[in-house]
């Protein structure tokens, strides 16, 4: 029972896939048979062998003698059963419940299996020709054994594809807890070590890849889920959901991406190597945050290095605020429907580097009403507008004074001249 037990690789089956042999044919045709059930199932073994590549191993290996072992079972319980009016093949059928979940678990399909059951049914049929000339039976008796081998064979067949079909099932089921896990592994902080992601990755059957890029998901707008590449590590029902992203350099990645996300907002972080998600992560959901937010216009899917300034600002919404209430009080101070158009001006023109003809074409104005507004501001600013020193904090604070309408905006004393309407307004620039 030990060496069945072994070789079988898997729990019994269940008994209503029993290889019950129909009891059709006389009682006593068995016992002459008997002393030829050795020398039948070493024939089956070697045809099997022949004609199975993956059944080839050396008769005195393990599984050699496991598969010998199988065989001579399965002629035995044939032989024992003819003639037998309900003799039942529980046993046998957990056997072969068995040797399916083996196959299943060892990644083959059961097309050798299947090929092994024939095979010994052919070499049966010919045992069976020349018995019948030995020992005369009719042309009825060797009818009705044949006709019940087909149906003992049958029969193990269906019990092998059960126990294939459930050890299949039980696998998916365990591979997806184990990308689950490996999921969550790529996202912790402190990383994991690559050691343990990539013993993970190996029960879970994903090849792990130098590199990879998260990307974070907002909300569906539809329940259907996507049907997930097996490349891809996917958390579609979580809090936060998001997408584990392989080789995210290689070609049509976004692609994938964008069919997978269809109409939901989504952000691709920045390429990290393999145990640092969490770091691709973190960018992806603060530019989805932003998109969400209104800040970046949303397009599926957002890239974060597309708006690197925007995501530096917003680490420092606050203080960047302060800073622009302190620097660029004047402007600050003026009533809104002056305040507006100078900001913007202003922002245009040091994009375009000082240039007075590009910042009108990005503003569609004249380009004498830009020279207009910048002469304007150089009396509001004075020489901040030209110090090197002060250009990049001047640039900084514009930028995150148009782009983010939610922290406090008035000055003491602006009464009434917030920048929300500067907000909405140079966003449609």
């Amino acid at each position: 029972m030990g060496e069945r037990a072994r070789f079988a690789g898997a729990r019994p089956g269940p008994a209503d896939v029993a290889a019950e042999v129909p009891a059709d044919v006389p009682a006593g045709l068995a016992e002459p048979l008997r002393p030829f059930l050795g020398v039948t199932a070493a024939e089956m073994v070697r045809e099997i062998q022949a004609l199975v590549p993956e059944y080839a191993r050396p008769p005195e290996s393990d599984y050699g003698r496991r598969m010998r072992w199988t065989v001579e079972q399965t002629v035995r319980h044939f032989v024992d059963a003819l003639g037998r009016a309900g003799a039942g093949g529980d046993e046998l059928a957990e056997i072969y419940v068995g040797i399916g979940a083996h196959e299943a678990r060892e990644g083959r399909s059961l097309d050798g299996l299947q090929t092994a059951i024939r095979v010994s049914g052919q070499v049966a049929c010919r045992r069976f020709i020349k018995d019948a000339r030995r020992l005369g039976w009719s042309l009825s008796t060797l009818g009705e054994i044949i006709e019940s081998l087909f149906v003992f064979l049958e029969r193990l067949a269906g019990a092998a594809a059960r126990g294939y079909a459930d050890a299949r099932q039980q696998l998916a089921t365990e591979r997806e807890r184990h990308r689950g896990r490996l999921r969550d592994l790529l996202v912790v902080e402190p990383p994991a070590s690559l050691e343990a992601v990539r013993e993970l990755a190996r029960a879970a059957g994903w090849d792990p890849p130098r590199t990879v890029a998260l990307v974070a998901l907002g909300p569906a707008m539809e329940n259907q889920v996507p049907v997930t590449p097996p490349a891809i590590l996917a958390d579609w029902h979580g809090p936060r959901p998001y997408l584990v992203l392989p080789d995210p350099d290689g070609p049509g990645r976004e692609r994938t991406v964008d069919g997978l996300i269809r109409s939901r907002p989504a952000a691709i972080g920045p390429t990290v190597p393999l145990n640092k998600g969490a770091v691709s992560l973190r960018w992806a959901r603060r530019t989805l945050d932003l998109v969400l937010r209104g800040v970046i216009p949303e397009k599926a899917p957002v890239v974060w290095s597309d708006h690197v300034s925007t995501l530096v600002a917003s680490m420092s919404e606050e203080l960047l605020d302060l800073a622009a209430r302190a620097r660029l009080r004047p402007l600050l101070e003026l009533p809104r429907h002056r305040r507006e158009p100078l900001v913007r001006t202003l922002l245009a023109y040091m994009e375009s580097r000082d240039n007075a003809v590009a910042a009108s074409e990005r503003l569609v104005v004249h380009e004498q009403t830009v020279r207009y507004r910048i002469r304007r501001i150089e009396q509001l600013l004075g020489d901040m507008l030209y110090d090197p020193d002060r250009r990049i904090e001047l640039l900084l604070l514009l930028h995150t004074w148009v782009r983010f309408p939610d922290v406090p905006r008035e000055p003491d004393g602006a009464g009434g001249t917030g920048r929300r309407g500067v907000t909405r307004s140079a966003r449609g620039r």
